[in-house]
């Protein structure tokens, strides 16, 4: 399977990419995770990436787009990947197609994950982290035994900047205005499998998975 997963902040992406990574043995590729790496190698396109972000600069696509084309070449994605964080735009959209296009491949699906707005903000305005350890708490659905320490090491649990009600609705309106032209892209391509993202990981598993059997067999490559 060769698939691109969407999603706005807080809804399960991340639980997801494993599950799918897991299920189709197929490597989860994130965009966060190459730039981080090639940075930390030293990579000529690392080099290139570190000079803007080191400058707070917004990292090119025409950069994001060669890394993610150099990671497709390697052995494992022969039998499928997972792109998450790309593309983020019509332009790498386009350049994907056109690699995978050189490569005599195609993409088999987009799954996009869906959540009501308001089910988001609650998700994410809610959680809380550890201080100490890092561990990952929610006001509602993973509460810690006692409200603002960390049942593992007793550490203080806060809340982060960027998960304040406020914050969240600013982002999700900037994922809803980004990512609304690359729904239209798929869906004209008849690639889009829109996935209910609310209840359990598992059942949403569920709904991905039933939706990827659906895919055409001249989509399979």
């Amino acid at each position: 399977m060769r698939l691109v997963l969407l999603g706005p902040p807080g809804a399960g992406k991340g639980t997801q990419a494993q599950l799918l990574k897991q299920t189709f043995a197929i490597p989860h590729i994130s965009t966060g995770d190459l730039l981080r790496q090639a940075v930390k190698e030293e990579t000529n396109l690392g080099k290139q990436a570190r000079a803007y972000m080191d400058k707070g600069e917004l990292v090119p696509d025409e950069l994001v787009t060669a890394m993610v084309a150099e990671r497709l070449q390697h052995p494992d994605c022969a039998s499928g990947f997972l792109l998450d964080g790309f593309p983020r735009s019509i332009a790498q959209a386009d350049a994907l197609a056109d690699e995978l296009t050189r490569s005599g491949k195609r993409l088999d699906g987009v799954m996009s994950i869906m959540v009501p707005r308001a089910d988001l903000i609650e998700r994410l305005s809610g959680r809380r982290v550890c201080r100490e350890c890092g561990t990952m708490y929610h006001e509602r659905f993973d509460p810690p035994k006692r409200a603002g320490v960390c049942d593992k090491c007793q550490g203080v649990l806060y809340q982060r900047s960027d998960d304040n009600a406020e914050t969240v609705s600013a982002r999700l309106v900037v994922y809803e205005r980004s990512t609304a032209p690359l729904l239209s892209y798929y869906g004209d391509r008849e690639l889009l499998y829109e996935i209910d993202g609310r209840g359990m990981p598992e059942e949403v598993g569920q709904r991905i998975t039933a939706a990827l059997n659906t895919v055409p067999a001249t989509h399979r490559s």
